[in-house]
């Protein structure tokens, strides 16, 4: 139940005003009476699938298209052309390189399309390190991935 409200605060919040760090975020919900750790705000804004994304006046946090649903958040063939810029890989491991801001997006919607070479993400703010099952998986996304991204 608190982490319903919780998690309900963080989204009114997100709405009604920009927000581009978690720790800024930590500070309106400690004004409303939530001392939340960085883990747990991290989780909240997963399981909200809120992104940080680029805008004209600076990198912020939005509600992914269909976060409220079932849907999934924005897929990732509209999201590559514009904050992808490199991809390298060796052995399983893949690295791919955004614009500032871009990293969080883009791993989310990796994330989300649950592809069987993807065994999973880490995203930082411009970096998005991905371990893939195989050499052979790392060598297919990596074609796929700069197919998606037109690079």
């Amino acid at each position: 139940m608190d982490k319903r409200r919780r998690q309900a605060a963080i989204l009114e919040l997100v709405e009604d005003r920009p927000i581009g760090s978690q720790e800024e975020l930590r500070v309106f919900l400690r004004e409303r009476g939530w001392d939340v750790t960085q883990s747990t705000l991290s989780r909240d804004l997963r399981e909200l699938r809120l992104a940080r994304v680029p805008t004209p006046d600076g990198v912020r946090y939005t509600v992914a298209d269909g976060a409220l649903s079932s849907a999934a958040g924005p897929a990732l063939d509209a999201l590559l052309p514009q904050l992808l810029t490199r991809v390298d890989g060796v052995g399983e491991l893949i690295v791919l390189r955004t614009v500032p801001g871009g990293a969080q997006p883009v791993a989310s919607a990796l994330d989300g399309e649950s592809w069987p070479d993807v065994l999973g993400t880490i995203g930082g703010d411009d970096t998005i390190l991905v371990v893939c099952r195989s050499s052979g998986a790392r060598e297919r996304l990596e074609r796929r991935l700069r197919k998606l991204a037109e690079i």
